[in-house]
């Protein structure tokens, strides 16, 4: 018995023991476990979403409760790493726990860095297994459109287009398929059985905006399959839907300080109530980067003939050169903005595609994401101008303004306060493309005088400096591109088609307006020398539009700007004067050669030669024969009544305003006389005549009086002092 107890009692001893190193090994497991979450708890949760199996309960588990706080708390304040969303996009897909916790999964996909390209075929493939519920589908394939250009190569991307285009025909999916497949699309995406699709279906739905813009890509790249018209502007054709996913990211990348490839905005969920906005923006140019897959930095830059060529290995234009032809652009267009390289290659290519990717972008980033809200930040702002700063230097570069800027500046225009980023817009208004003369005065001229009237005289002087501008960039594109006997139409990129009589009366009705707003403007700022310095500038151009730009048209200043320029107390206005004044007699003359009236069909009419004439009278009677004040029968010239002159008791007043009295030229009068008779200490300016007269004018021609000396030499005979006029025909 007492062998038998011992046995019991060893027995027992033993599987305590047993019991008791269990213990002590599952605990030893427990603390490890608890240090490592303790010490990492992201990969921890990580690894929990990879292992959880399909069918586990979501109600009551504080464990799922644990690990997706930590999820949504790590994505929100540093973003996944590219592991994170390989899993986390394969457990809400997986419908492991259900669509409702599929959906709160898919609002924390914020990457830290970049989006692998397997997790999203990944997520496409989970669409073969038909079970997802069609909002977990939309909210994919939106998510899919936020993080595109994040994604760190689209190789295998391009190969799942046909299978995405088979999921146009669902009515929820259409609109951002159509998104997808924009992005997507490269020549050899374009066949002739998905352009008749399309066609079907927008026949069947209607022309969506969605759907004219995929065929206008598909029109570029094949113009010989899209053979029917397309619109030349498609308004809003992807809608930015997803502001919450962008934000988020938007606030990593500034936690992180992660140069990450997209632009993003800032907070436009929350409406402003407060009626005075300010501007705010998160506008960054992405970096350069090729959507082929990484190539190995020992691979030299000499590949072979049919590989194309990573955009980061670009680094000189003799490289440029010899690899022209294997060039592909990046998927975020907006990056080109980045390289100069790319800039001339954009300026010389004829694929019109680049540009109308292009305009997609910049209308995304302009329209979309620089909203009105209600903070503003010097952080922000400070991004803007750069932003601005390097489409306005694209647009110089190129020559050429883009059409979604276009859009944007018009709309612009009507909530502009006229200060916030000044010189950045009226820089990017200068460049916006013709438009029809009843476009003109309600997008431009209506807005932009209300706010050139009820600002600051700098910003009269920008505004003019801008329309100046505008009118050389708009005669340059008619004499480099313009025939008379064709359309005026830039291949695919140019937004407008206008015939030579429209383009006439565009300029007209442009400079017309510009000749208004700045009569008002002068007598509002009491002739300011300034504005009227950046007036006259505006005449130079369009006294010279005839041969210079070969446009076939004359225009006259108005008698608000030429009678203020002619008694104006400075010499440089005066000078200025005398220089359009010239430059329109040699335009005029040229334009009576009954060749070139033949050869250039056109004929200007006897009322603009009357005008000039009358302006060339009222000058040399003013400058050259002293008689200022007569014969000037203008509305707003200077005759005035000889009775009310009298009664000023101004002696020898019909001198006022010749070369030697004139009070802009007075101060070179004194210096000359006292140059000449130095030892007469009595001034008599009086007495520069005669030969003194000529001496006078000498001494004005060298001190940099070239427009009066062209001035006198082309409209002045000298013989008889008589008026060379231009006859009426």
């Amino acid at each position: 018995m007492l062998r038998k107890s011992g046995r019991e009692s060893s027995g027992s001893r033993t599987h305590n023991d047993s019991t008791s190193s269990l213990d002590h090994s599952q605990r030893s497991k427990s603390s490890t476990r608890r240090k490592r979450e303790a010490e990492d708890p992201l990969q921890s949760a990580l690894l929990y979403f990879k292992e959880v199996e399909a069918g586990t309960p979501w109600r009551g588990n504080y464990v799922l409760e644990k690990h997706l706080d930590t999820i949504e708390r790590t994505a929100f304040n540093k973003g996944l790493p590219p592991e994170g969303i390989d899993i986390m996009i394969d457990f809400a897909l997986g419908l492991r726990m259900g669509s409702v916790l599929g959906v709160r999964v898919m609002k924390t996909l914020i990457p830290a860095t970049v989006v692998p390209q397997s997790a999203l075929i990944k997520g496409v493939s989970w669409f073969c297994v038909g079970k997802l519920p069609s909002n977990l589908q939309v909210m994919f394939f939106r998510w899919f459109i936020t993080v595109f250009d994040l994604v760190d190569s689209k190789e295998q991307l391009h190969l799942l287009y046909g299978f995405l285009f088979c999921f146009l025909t669902d009515e929820h999916l259409c609109p951002y398929i159509c998104h997808l497949l924009y992005l997507l699309t490269t020549k050899e995406s374009v066949k002739h059985y998905r352009i008749r699709r399309l066609l079907d279906l927008q026949a069947k739905i209607g022309k969506q905006p969605y759907l004219q813009a995929l065929l206008s890509l598909y029109k570029v790249f094949c113009p010989e399959l899209v053979t029917f018209s397309m619109p030349t502007k498609i308004k809003s054709a992807f809608k930015n839907y997803d502001s919450n996913w962008k934000t988020a990211i938007a606030a990593v990348q500034k936690k992180s300080k992660v140069e990450i490839l997209m632009q993003l905005p800032n907070n436009i969920a929350q409406k402003t109530t407060s009626r005075k906005r300010k501007w705010n923006s998160n506008l960054n140019v992405p970096l350069v980067s090729s959507s082929v897959s990484e190539i190995n930095n020992k691979t030299s830059i000499s590949l072979s003939r049919n590989a194309m060529l990573p955009l980061e290995q670009l680094r000189t234009f003799s490289q440029l050169l010899q690899n022209v032809h294997r060039i592909e652009f990046p998927a975020q267009m907006g990056s080109v903005l980045n390289s100069p390289l790319l800039l001339h290659y954009i300026n010389c290519v004829t694929d019109d595609s680049v540009f109308l990717r292009l305009d997609y972008w910049l209308g995304h980033a302009l329209q979309e994401e620089f909203l009105f809200c209600k903070d503003a930040n010097k952080q922000n702002t400070s991004e803007a101008t750069e932003f601005f700063n390097k489409l306005i230097t694209a647009q110089q570069f190129l020559q050429e303004g883009f059409s979604s800027c276009e859009t944007f500046i018009y709309k612009f225009l009507h909530v502009w306060n006229g200060s916030e980023y000044r010189s950045q817009i009226l820089s990017l208004l200068s460049w916006i493309p013709m438009a029809p003369v009843t476009d003109m005065k309600q997008l431009l001229c209506e807005p932009l005088m209300l706010l050139f009237f009820s600002s600051s005289v700098f910003f009269k002087c920008s505004v003019i400096e801008c329309l100046n501008n505008m009118l050389v960039n708009w005669l340059t594109w008619h004499s480099v591109y313009a025939t008379e006997d064709i359309d005026m139409n830039l291949p695919g990129h140019s937004p407008m088609n206008m015939t030579l009589s429209e383009l006439v009366n565009s300029v007209i009705e442009l400079v017309q307006f510009t000749g208004r707003i700045s009569t008002i403007g002068l007598h509002l700022e009491g002739y300011n020398t300034l504005l009227l310095h950046f007036v006259l500038s505006f005449y130079e151009t369009v006294s010279d539009m005839y041969l210079k730009y070969d446009m076939p048209l004359v225009i006259m200043p108005p008698g608000g700007v030429f009678y203020p320029a002619l008694i104006s107390l400075d010499p440089i206005s005066v000078n200025q004067l005398c220089h359009i004044m010239y430059r329109y007699r040699t335009n005029l003359v040229s334009a009576k050669d009954p060749e070139l009236q033949r050869k250039k069909r056109f004929h200007i009419s006897s009322k603009t030669y009357s005008e000039y004439n009358q302006y060339v009278v009222s000058m040399v009677n003013c400058l050259w024969k002293s008689k200022a004040f007569i014969r000037d029968n203008h509305p707003m010239g200077i005759e005035i009544n000889p009775k009310l002159l009298n009664e000023t008791k101004v002696a020898e007043y019909r001198n006022s305003f010749n070369i030697v009295h004139h009070p802009a030229l007075m101060g070179y009068a004194i210096d000359f006389f006292q140059k000449c008779w130095p030892g007469d200490k009595h001034l008599n300016i009086s007495s520069i005549k005669g030969r003194h007269w000529d001496w006078y004018l000498e001494y004005l021609y060298g001190q940099g009086f070239h427009g009066l000396r062209q001035f006198i030499e082309s409209s002045i005979t000298r013989v008889d002092h008589s008026v060379s006029r231009i006859g009426k025909r």
